[in-house]
């Protein structure tokens, strides 16, 4: 059976959606220093993260398609074709507000979904950071491509969460975890860790 392409492209929204809400569901509550700290040694951190997707989004939805979201203003400084640091849209600096970082992700997506509107699926751009011979690419590609990078991002996200207060999930009100309370996990944790022991001892 033929699906009509507003349908593919709805599903395609859906799930994308739906990662970029567990994303920032993880920044809830926290504090500045918790969401910038850095908890894995390559410097991971929740509000590296978003900032991270934001770029991803504004680059795919937007340069990639012609439909640059920056006209008439100025470039910020962690922008790819603005600093030479590889690792700038991984980390807020002090003077960049955790406010202004989460308002542009949502208006990213607002930018995002303009693009989604106005071209079908087959529409061909080229995204212009990768190599001249893999450059064109269609809108199908791309949320695909960036449906992906944002699920991963939201899985780091929730061991990061994890790992600060224990809060672990995947939206509010929809934990998608198996139920029980604090002594119930303890037991499941003690249990793992016994059998990966007894798996490493053989």
């Amino acid at each position: 059976m033929t699906r009509p392409e507003h349908s593919d492209k709805a599903d395609l929204v859906r799930y994308l959606q739906e990662s970029r809400d567990a994303l920032l569901w993880k920044l809830d509550g926290l504090s500045e220093y918790d969401a910038r700290r850095p908890l894995t040694p390559t410097g991971t951190n929740l509000l590296g993260l978003v900032k991270h997707l934001t770029g991803v989004e504004l680059g795919y939805f937007g340069d990639t398609f012609g439909r640059p979201y920056f006209t008439g203003q100025p470039l910020p400084g962690w922008w790819w074709t603005e600093t030479t640091d590889p690792h700038a849209d991984m980390y807020a600096t002090p003077d960049e507000p955790r406010e202004a970082i989460t308002d542009l992700y949502r208006r990213a997506w607002q930018h995002a979904q303009a693009t989604f509107d106005a071209l079908p699926l087959d529409a061909v751009g080229h995204v212009p950071w990768w190599p001249e011979e893999r450059r064109e690419v269609t809108l199908h590609h791309i949320m695909v491509r960036v449906t992906a990078d944002t699920q991963r991002h939201a899985g780091h996200a929730d061991i990061l969460r994890e790992l600060l207060d224990g809060s672990a999930g995947l939206l509010a009100g929809k934990d998608a975890l198996a139920t029980g309370d604090a002594e119930d996990w303890a037991r499941h944790r003690d249990r793992v860790r016994r059998a990966a022991e007894e798996a490493g001892a053989r």
